[in-house]
């Protein structure tokens, strides 16, 4: 079956909502009382991306609203890695908790600041007196990624770096980059129901020009039956 091109163009338009929406979606590990309690909610600054990998290895770009802790590594709300530094002069990896920490389920409470540093609460018995205790634990810092002026990346929700171009990449607060900007829990709900007003209007202008097509072949119908 033959697509109008303006047909074509509204599929595409709803196809690049749906994926704005699923970008702002809070994080699939959330705890079962609380949707949020579980996401880190944080953005990375104009023009910058967070940076991922793929199963290859091969670093990917993202833009995404909205970090957890699943108990081994920071992730995003699809359970990709985010990758950081654990150290200034270390190279990029997984910023992972301590193996004896993940084992044992003792990370909680993670968080990001606004220059990159990922904590989290270690859980611990006081042996003295039995009392719960909780000891801040740093795994490393969010790295960043920017690209030349003019460079456009696709816009799917991992996107790679466009052939022969190779972004910058450093820390928030760096100097070269703008601190992160913590989301608040409304501002996030603001971004998901901007998104689904946006996806609503996409669905809207589809459904007009299908029904413009409907009448449109009606009307040819008609037109053929009064020839014959």
């Amino acid at each position: 079956m033959l697509i109008s091109d303006s047909t074509a163009r509204a599929l595409e338009n709803v196809a690049a909502r749906e994926r704005e929406v699923l970008r702002t979606l809070p994080a699939g590990n959330s705890t079962p009382g609380d949707p949020y309690a579980a996401q880190i909610p944080c953005q990375a600054p104009q023009g910058a991306y967070f940076i991922t990998r793929d199963d290859s290895g091969r670093r990917l770009f993202m833009r995404c609203s909205g970090f957890s802790l699943d108990g081994v590594q920071l992730t995003d709300a699809n359970g990709h890695p985010v990758l950081g530094y654990t150290n200034p002069e270390g190279a990029l990896q997984p910023l992972r908790v301590d193996p004896v920490d993940a084992a044992l389920g003792l990370a909680q409470n993670a968080r990001v600041g606004s220059d990159g540093t990922v904590t989290y609460d270690r859980s611990a018995i006081d042996p003295s007196t039995g009392d719960r205790t909780f000891q801040h634990q740093t795994i490393g810092r969010v790295a960043l990624a920017r690209f030349p002026a003019g460079t456009r990346l696709s816009d799917d929700s991992y996107a790679a770096a466009p052939a022969g171009i190779a972004p910058h990449i450093g820390v928030p607060g760096d100097g070269g980059f703008a601190p992160l900007q913590p989301l608040s829990r409304t501002a996030v709900n603001g971004e998901l129901d901007s998104g689904l007003a946006r996806l609503q209007e996409a669905y809207l202008a589809l459904d007009a020009l299908r029904a413009a097509g409907a009448a449109q072949g009606n009307v040819q119908k008609t037109v053929m039956d009064l020839l014959k």
